[in-house]
């Protein structure tokens, strides 16, 4: 009898794990970020995290502003970014690696060290005038020792929520904090760089990486544990070989490029009618509406899984981008704007969600890195491939960017959603006493 109950169990779907509730919360809400902050240790993490997070926006304004007043040229300063933002992509992700294995605290402390002397490198060769080769060199260490305390916060959430349904509220928390982030760092480095010393900026990005990093990762009692050798039975892998994340490094690759595309060709439209003022403010709508769609999302109870939320979020981004290299008029390039910023927020959180339950413990940090880097990766190629479009066909083309890069994700996203099923999961269906047969769902 017990046998027959066992394996009679009921049908089991992503759409019933999504919709299920913690227990004690018979209302059937979704945890708030109240709740997420009230979890034991978070704010040991949480806050030192955010002040080590906000030089990672302020690097590549702070390069711009600094190169470009030093040699007269934007191309040149666009290049050293570039090749940093390049850099950093590339680099990123074996920093994640390394944090698995050895711990966070251990490829912190090397890494803001290094950075710290990079980026004093770069301000010192920058003004005294040297030329391009010796910036582009010393530009590659200054991207590739980026701390990437972003994807490491995410980490120790999903060590202390794994399987829990707060996980999607810290990932809707984190995409919230990002984003405030992305907002207040290129302010505060274009503030210094324009009122102090076109250093000021990057000065002020190492201060901050020195001192954010450092009291970071003192935190160590919060840091997952390193896998630094197998368990028993435990198969060490990387975060690249899960096809889920190969999936998902196409998806945020489609998502940089809104993000570049967006700043390069806001900046180049406001320029050609002669309001180069109201780029800030174009761009400001446009983040307001990522952060926006972050909050509600951490607040929603979701009933579908996230797999069929990331199809049909970035396939209402992809949307949404279309109409962008058509406009003319400012009102409706901001409304626009604002529906672009509020798709994103949804196709992130997801996306960051399905890596606890697509990657093992021992990979999280890596796969996490490997997102984070190929949205900047996507954001530098969309930056060029924009500005290029802009240069030669008008300020407009360069919108055809976000709209190629999301449409081309989007694809790859629907033909290989299969592959962003968890291992070991998805629709058990009783068909008779003693046996079950799988079937995948959505």
């Amino acid at each position: 009898m017990a046998s027959t109950v066992q394996n009679a169990s009921p049908v089991q779907d992503e759409s019933a794990t999504a919709g299920s509730t913690p227990a004690g919360n018979s209302s059937g809400k979704r945890p708030g970020y109240g709740q997420l902050l009230r979890t034991p240790g978070a704010w040991t993490f949480v806050l030192p995290g955010f002040l080590a997070r906000q030089p990672f926006a302020m690097l590549t304004i702070g390069i711009v502003l600094l190169v470009q007043h030093t040699t007269g040229s934007f191309g040149t300063a666009g290049a050293v970014s570039a090749a940093t933002g390049i850099s950093m992509a590339l680099f990123a992700p074996q920093s994640g690696k390394l944090a698995d294995r050895f711990g966070q605290r251990a490829v912190l402390l090397p890494g803001v060290a290094v950075h710290t002397a990079s980026v004093a490198a770069l301000i010192t060769l920058a003004l005294l005038h040297a030329p391009l080769w010796a910036l582009l060199a010393v530009a590659v260490p200054t991207g590739a020792s980026t701390p990437q305390v972003g994807p490491m916060v995410r980490a120790r959430w999903a060590a202390r929520l794994s399987d829990s349904p707060l996980m999607s509220t810290a990932a809707a928390f984190e995409s919230v904090t990002d984003e405030f982030t992305f907002v207040v760092g290129p302010v505060l480095a274009t503030a210094l760089c324009t009122s102090v010393h076109p250093a000021a900026g990057l000065v002020a990005e190492a201060v901050l990486t020195l001192a954010g990093g450092l009291l970071f990762a003192s935190q160590h009692r919060s840091q997952p544990t390193a896998h630094r050798t197998k368990q028993t039975g435990e198969k060490r892998v990387s975060a690249l070989s899960v096809p889920g994340v190969r999936v998902l490094i196409a998806v945020f690759l489609g998502i940089g490029s809104v993000f570049g595309g967006m700043q390069v060709s806001l900046t180049a439209f406001t320029e050609s009618i002669g309001q180069p003022g109201i780029n800030g403010v174009l761009y400001g709508i446009f983040a307001a509406g990522n952060m926006t769609a972050g909050i509600v999302c951490g607040a929603i109870a979701w009933k579908t899984g996230p797999r069929r939320r990331l199809l049909v979020a970035y396939g209402l981004l992809a949307l949404a981008t279309t109409p962008l290299w058509a406009l003319t008029a400012v009102p409706l390039l901001g409304a626009t704007g604002l529906v672009v910023g509020l798709c994103i927020a949804p196709a992130l959180i997801t996306g960051y969600t399905l890596v606890e339950s697509l990657v093992p413990a021992s990979a999280r940090t890596e796969a996490f890195t490997w997102l984070t880097g190929a949205v900047a990766l996507g954001q530098a190629a969309a930056a060029t491939t924009a500005g290029q479009l802009a240069d030669r066909f008008g300020p407009s083309a360069g919108f055809l960017v976000p709209l190629a890069g999301t449409a081309l994700a989007f694809l790859v996203l629907a033909s290989l959603r299969g592959r962003l099923i968890p291992p070991g999961k998805g629709r058990v269906a009783a068909r008779g006493v003693g046996h079950r047969t799988p079937v995948t769902v959505d």
